[in-house]
């Protein structure tokens, strides 16, 4: 399975944060200063981040408010330049376009890193099964629990 990297080098978070302005105007979308931030936070992020993660974090002057911040994280779901993770009620940015793509994320119990996997490839029976019912798949996320190897390493 190809993996999506979170760690984006500042290069690489410029990169993608000028894909993330292109990805926006194509929809008739603004990247607010809010969003902006919040997604910044997200790909500077080591592992999934809680809205009450980011907010402290998001302004020294303490303007933002919570439900603000889930509505930049709700927006950046929507376009595509973010994943929430269900299971753990929290955000990862992801590859600029990887959200259009079925994703499995491995979840550590122990540290709580995620990693992201492009999961097209892998879920091939059940893109057919739901074709032969009629059922059109947009996107799948899978999210599976256990132990990373350096958590396994470490028990």
């Amino acid at each position: 399975m190809p993996r999506m990297s979170h760690n984006h080098g500042s290069a690489d978070r410029t990169q993608h944060m000028a894909e993330a302005e292109r990805v926006c105007a194509n929809a008739g979308e603004t990247l607010t200063p809010l969003r902006r931030r919040v997604l910044e936070l997200l790909i500077d992020h080591r592992g999934p981040a809680k809205a009450y993660d980011l907010l402290p974090r998001i302004d020294v002057d303490k303007q933002a408010k919570p439900p603000t911040v889930y509505r930049a994280l709700d927006f950046l779901v929507r376009m595509g330049l973010a994943h929430r993770i269900e299971s753990m009620n929290a955000f990862v940015a992801c590859d600029v376009g990887a959200c259009a793509r079925s994703t499995i994320f491995l979840i550590c119990d122990q540290c709580g890193r995620a990693e992201e996997f492009d999961a097209g490839h892998a879920l091939i029976d059940l893109t057919d099964a739901a074709k032969r019912d009629g059922f059109a798949i947009r996107r799948t996320m899978i999210e599976a629990s256990g132990l990373c190897a350096a958590c396994q390493k470490a028990a």
